[in-house]
């Protein structure tokens, strides 16, 4: 969003005083009431009363001060908590307060109504995060991390957030985007100043700059198929034929009992899919029906379903049962496990007595639990990338991505047009599509449906 945008924003009263419960709405110890904007310490002093000394509004920052909550009619709603903080340096930019409420949801719900008495309306969804971007607070992948930390998974997804709210993206984006523009400012000052002495002008002594960018942008945007993994879940098929233990498998990852398991073959007629976090990587389970010849067009389906989980799937975990003979139906498990990206194989009921043995199957009881530590390990394996990534430098954001993407397109036209003669206006008209790209991605030029589109993802008082 450029300065005519924020300008447009103050303009348009995105910048009046809001207000919004910032916890959830479940009965907990502690609930948390927050204000932005220009008359939030106003709106405070209208609803907060300290039970000694002078209002909040000349209280110190970041200072806890007890006090008394009233509604429009003066009534005590709490006693609680109060804490401001001025713009520039709050969250928000902004003049901001914050009430620690007793988190009875019925305390929280009146304490909002009496800020909206004393002058505060409710904020949308994501309003206060919007406001730290138009502010300059962050820029906007931090804005996004802030949500992918909110919604995190996995220590593992949740630490790339934390780094990127931290401004990992930005710091590895802005040394391309400032050595861009050089080069485009180099060229201009030439033109537009012959007369000054200034050092000529020439497009092949930035070649290894141009390079170095697009090597950047390539690793960066490479790191994207990885993250959409992490951030998302790994679709993950469990197949096998009827009554292997796919269900039991299911149940025992997840620790309940969410499939129905019976010795009946063909209990299972339908997909069921869940989350779980195996060896550090978050799982999308399906399980499937077994996967045999039926004249049951109930089943039938099923077993079609099975099939079409096992081919999108980007890891399969083949299910045999080790307590009895291998069967030409084990067989077409095998093949399809191995036509999927990565696959396990699991030599199920091992606390039952062994009719075979494979050196690629690794013996697990969904019964018992045996064995799945080093189903976790082998996740754990598949999924360990090549190179280490440092934290917060996985692109786990498809629009993200999509602005690296363009980004290293117009690099490498440029270094194209470079290579082959193009005068230097060519070239540069390609960097300046770069300079586009990276802007958009940082929120230094980004179009207002961009960035609706981001905040509406939040919840409301975040």
């Amino acid at each position: 969003m450029n300065a005519d945008h924020l300008h447009a924003a103050r303009q348009g009263g995105v910048f009046d005083t809001i207000a919004a419960i910032s916890t959830g709405r479940q009965l907990a110890a502690i609930g948390i009431v927050r204000i932005s904007g220009p008359q939030a310490l106003a709106v405070l002093d209208r609803v907060f009363t300290p039970l000694s000394g002078a209002p909040m509004s000349a209280r110190p920052d970041r200072k806890l001060v007890l006090g008394r909550l009233t509604g429009p009619d003066g009534a005590v709603l709490d006693q609680c908590l109060a804490t401001v903080s001025r713009g520039p340096g709050s969250y928000t930019g902004e003049d901001t307060a914050e009430l620690q409420c007793h988190g009875s949801p019925v305390v929280l719900a009146q304490a909002l109504e009496s800020l909206f008495a004393a002058g505060a309306r409710q904020a949308k969804a994501g309003e206060f995060t919007r406001r730290a971007f138009l502010n300059g607070r962050m820029d906007l992948t931090q804005a996004e991390a802030v949500i992918d930390l909110i919604d995190a998974e996995t220590p593992q997804i949740a630490a790339n957030a934390a780094a990127q709210l931290d401004g990992a993206i930005r710091r590895r984006t802005d040394g391309i985007y400032q050595r861009l523009t050089a080069i485009c400012s180099h060229y201009h000052a030439v033109i537009d100043y012959p007369d000054e002495d200034i050092e000529p002008f020439e497009m092949a002594d930035y070649a290894a700059v141009l390079e170095q960018a697009e090597q950047a942008l390539k690793a960066l945007l490479a790191t994207f198929r990885r993250g959409g993994l992490m951030k998302n879940g790994v679709p993950c098929a469990i197949i096998g034929r009827p009554n292997v233990g796919k269900s039991s498998l299911l149940n025992a990852l997840l620790g309940y009992d969410r499939a129905i398991v019976t010795d009946i073959p063909g209990t299972t007629r339908d997909t069921i899919e869940e989350k779980a976090v195996l060896g550090g990587t978050l799982l999308r389970l399906l399980d499937t029906a077994g996967l045999r010849p039926t004249g049951d067009p109930v089943e039938r389906e099923g077993v079609a379903r099975a099939r079409q989980a096992a081919q999108a799937a980007e890891l399969v975990i083949a299910v045999l049962d080790g307590s009895g003979p291998l069967t030409a139906e084990d067989d077409a498990v095998l093949e399809a496990a191995r036509q999927a990206p990565r696959h396990i194989l699991l030599q199920n009921k091992s606390d039952l007595p062994a009719l075979w043995s494979r050196q690629d199957a690794i013996p697990v009881s969904a019964r018992t639990g045996a064995g799945l530590d080093r189903l976790e390990q082998a996740v754990a394996d598949l999924f360990r990338p090549d190179e280490p990534v440092a934290p917060g430098e996985t692109l786990t954001n498809p629009r993200q991505a999509d602005a690296v993407g363009r980004a290293l397109d117009y690099v490498r036209a440029a270094r194209e047009a470079m290579a082959a003669g193009f005068p230097p206006d060519a070239v540069l008209t390609e960097l300046e599509g770069a300079m586009t790209a990276l802007g958009e991605l940082s929120g230094r030029t980004v179009r207002e449906d961009v960035t609706n589109g981001i905040f509406a993802r939040f919840c409301v008082g975040k």
